[in-house]
C-alpha cells in the first residue's frame, strides 16, 4: 500500500472511532493490506495523537494464546500503545459513551523502572529493570464491526485497544512465579473466566520479553514508568452497561472494572 492508502486506512478507524461507528474490515477496503502496513496505519494515528496532546504511558501485548494466534493465522503476538486517556482507576465507572464493542480479559501489568531503548534485551535484563507488578484488567474493543477481524485489522486498530484499569497495590517480582499464577475473574460475583500465567505465551515475563525487544526494534523502546500489559490470562469476556468484573490473581490481589450505565 502507498501512503495515501495508509492514510485513508488510518482515516477511517479515526474517524469512525471519533463518530462511535464500526468499519468494515479493513482487509477487505484494502486487500493488498500486509503486516507491514497494519503496523503503518497504527503508527499514523499514533502520530496524530500525539500531536493532539496525548500521552504515552505504555504498551500492551496482544493475541499471546496459541489458540487465538492459530484462529487467526499468525504465530507471533502483536502489540499496541497505551495513551493516559485509556487508564482507568480501580472502581472508577468507565463511561460507557466511550468504549466500542467492550470486551475484558484479566492479565498481568509490569511497570518499568529504567528505560530499554536497545534491542538484544535478555531475560536478566527485563528482570532488573520490572519495578513491580499488579493485577490488570484491559478493555478491549473493535472500531471493525462485529469484530470481524484478522491480523492486520486488529495490528491496524491498534490492537484492538480502548481503555485498562489496575490494581492499587504494586507487587515486586521477588517471590512470584507469575506463571502458576492463577487467575479467577467474576462478574457481580458469577466466575466468567478462569487461567493462569502459563496462558500468556507461556509466562507473562516471555511476552513482555518479546514487546520489549519489539519496541526497542522499531524504535520506541520502553521507558521508565511505561506500563506493560502482557497479555489475557483467560478468555475474554462481552461487557455489558452496568457490569461490574473484579479479577483476581495469585500473589497479585484483586482489580475490579465498573462498567457505567448505557447513555453515561
Amino acid at each position: 500500500m502507498n501512503r495515501l492508502e495508509i492514510e485513508e486506512a488510518a482515516n477511517l478507524l479515526w474517524n469512525g472511532a471519533a463518530g462511535g461507528t464500526a468499519i468494515p474490515p479493513l482487509r477487505e477496503t484494502f486487500p493488498a493490506l500486509t503486516e507491514q502496513d497494519a503496523y503503518a496505519v497504527q503508527a499514523f494515528n499514533t502520530e496524530r495523537r500525539l500531536k493532539e496532546g496525548g500521552r504515552l504511558i505504555g504498551r500492551k501485548i496482544g493475541l499471546t494464546a496459541r489458540a487465538v494466534q492459530q484462529q487467526l493465522g499468525v504465530d507471533q503476538p502483536d502489540y499496541g500503545m497505551l495513551f493516559a486517556d485509556m487508564a482507568v482507576a480501580d472502581g472508577e465507572p468507565v463511561r460507557w459513551s466511550r468504549l466500542m464493542q467492550p470486551k475484558v480479559e484479566a492479565e498481568v501489568a509490569l511497570v518499568i523502572e529504567h528505560d530499554l531503548p536497545d534491542p538484544g534485551i535478555s531475560v536478566a535484563q527485563l528482570l532488573r529493570t520490572v519495578a513491580f507488578a499488579l493485577p490488570a484488567i484491559e478493555i478491549v474493543g473493535s472500531r471493525i464491526a462485529d469484530w470481524n477481524i484478522r491480523f492486520v485489522d486488529t495490528v491496524a486498530d491498534n490492537a484492538s485497544s480502548s481503555a485498562f484499569v489496575l490494581g492499587n497495590t504494586p507487587v515486586p517480582l521477588h517471590g512470584l512465579d507469575l506463571r502458576l499464577a492463577g487467575m479467577v475473574m467474576e462478574r457481580a460475583g458469577e466466575q466468567v473466566s478462569i487461567g493462569a500465567g502459563a496462558a500468556c505465551l507461556g509466562h507473562p515475563l516471555n511476552a513482555a520479553l518479546w514487546l520489549a525487544n519489539k519496541m526497542a526494534e522499531v524504535g520506541r523502546g520502553l521507558k521508565a514508568g511505561d506500563v506493560v500489559l502482557t497479555g489475557a490470562l483467560g478468555p475474554m469476556v462481552t461487557a455489558r452497561p452496568g457490569d461490574v468484573f473484579e479479577a483476581r490473581i495469585q500473589g497479585l490481589g484483586s482489580v475490579r472494572a465498573v462498567f457505567a450505565k448505557e447513555g453515561q
